[in-house]
C-alpha cells in the first residue's frame, strides 16, 4: 500500500452553509479523497477529513486555508470550542506505508508553507512539535484567539515559523502528526455548564481520569444542555465505552441525566466493533465475523 496521510482539519465555521460548501470545496480537485465533513453550530467549528499521498495533501490544505482565510474573520467568531485560528488545526496520520516521521516531515513541510505563502504564525504540536511544551494542543491553543497577541509576543511562545502576530483576521495555525483519535461527546441534560466542567476535570487523564483522555465541558446553547467534550486519543487503550460510563456515573452524582452522545469526524470500525462487545456481552467475537472485514480482508 502507499504512503497515504488523513489529515482531520479543523477550521473555525460551523454555521455559515455557504462558507462550509465553499471551504470543503477547495480541497477537491487537487488529488484528495474528501472522506467527512461534520459542522457544528454551537462549536462553530468544522472537521474536514480527507487523504491522499503528500503532495496531494499538501496542496490542498493549501486550497483549504486560502478559502478560510477569505470567508472566517475571527475577530468575529464566536463558538463553544477552544480556537485560535481560521485554519486553527491541521493534524496528520500516517496510513498504509507511511511512518510517523513521514507524518512528521509532511506537517513541518505544510507548516512551513502556510507561514511563507499566508503569514500565518504557525505552532507545531504532538509528534511534530519541537519543544516539549507543545506537543499538548490544549497547551499550544490556551488563551485563544484573544490571548494570542499577547503570547505571540514572548520569547516562549515564539511560533515555530512565520510572524510573530496573529494573521489580522486568520488568528495562528497548529500543525501536527499524531496516531488516530476519536472526537467523542456526551450531551447532558442540564445548561448547567459548572457541572459539564466537573465532570471533565474527573474524565480526563491529566487530572487523573482516564488515560489517553482530554476533556473539557462546553455549552450547547441552541440545545440548553452542555457537553463533555473529549478526544480519545488512543481509543484502544481507552475504549468508548469506558468514556461513556465515567461520564454517566459523574453525572449521577448531580442528579444530571446523559440524554445522548456523538462521534464527530470518522471512527475505525474496530473501536465499534469494541463498544459492542461490551454492551452486548458477546462471547468469542472475533473481529473476522465483522462483515466489512471479511470483504475487504484475506479469505479464511
Amino acid at each position: 500500500m502507499a504512503k497515504l496521510f488523513e489529515c482531520a482539519l479543523n477550521f473555525s465555521e460551523g454555521r455559515r452553509p455557504e462558507a462550509i460548501d465553499a471551504i470543503v470545496a477547495a480541497a477537491r480537485g487537487v488529488g484528495v479523497r474528501v472522506l467527512d465533513v461534520a459542522a457544528n453550530a454551537d462549536h462553530n467549528r468544522t472537521v474536514l477529513s480527507f487523504v491522499g499521498p503528500a503532495d496531494a495533501v499538501d496542496e490542498a490544505v493549501g486550497a483549504v486555508t486560502g478559502e478560510a482565510l477569505r470567508l472566517i474573520d475571527m475577530n468575529r467568531h464566536q463558538g463553544a470550542h477552544p480556537r485560535m485560528g481560521a485554519v486553527d488545526v491541521v493534524p496528520l496520520v500516517p496510513l498504509g506505508e507511511a511512518t510517523m516521521d513521514d507524518a512528521v516531515a509532511l506537517a513541518r513541510r505544510i507548516g512551513a508553507r502556510l507561514a511563507g505563502e499566508f503569514a500565518l504564525p504557525i505552532f507545531l504540536y504532538e509528534a511534530a512539535a519541537t519543544r516539549p511544551e507543545r506537543r499538548n494542543l490544549a497547551d499550544v491553543r490556551r488563551g485563544e484567539f484573544e490571548g494570542l497577541a499577547a503570547r505571540l509576543a514572548t520569547e516562549e511562545w515564539r511560533p515555530d515559523c512565520g510572524p510573530v502576530r496573529p494573521h489580522p483576521t486568520g488568528g495562528a495555525t497548529a500543525v501536527g502528526a499524531r496516531r488516530f483519535l476519536v472526537a467523542y461527546n456526551v450531551n447532558l441534560g442540564t445548561d448547567d455548564l459548572e457541572v459539564a466542567k466537573r465532570i471533565a476535570h474527573a474524565v480526563r487523564a491529566r487530572d487523573g481520569g482516564l488515560a489517553a483522555v482530554k476533556a473539557l465541558g462546553v455549552a450547547l446553547s441552541e440545545r440548553r444542555q452542555v457537553q463533555v467534550s473529549m478526544n480519545v486519543v488512543d481509543p484502544f487503550a481507552t475504549p468508548l465505552y469506558r468514556a461513556f460510563e465515567l461520564v454517566r456515573l459523574e453525572a449521577q452524582r448531580y442528579g444530571v441525566p446523559v440524554v445522548g452522545s456523538e462521534i464527530v469526524g470518522l471512527v475505525p470500525l474496530a473501536v465499534l466493533a469494541e463498544v459492542a462487545r461490551y454492551y452486548l456481552r458477546l462471547e468469542g467475537f472475533a473481529d473476522g465475523q465483522v462483515l466489512e472485514s471479511r470483504l475487504w480482508g484475506p479469505e479464511p
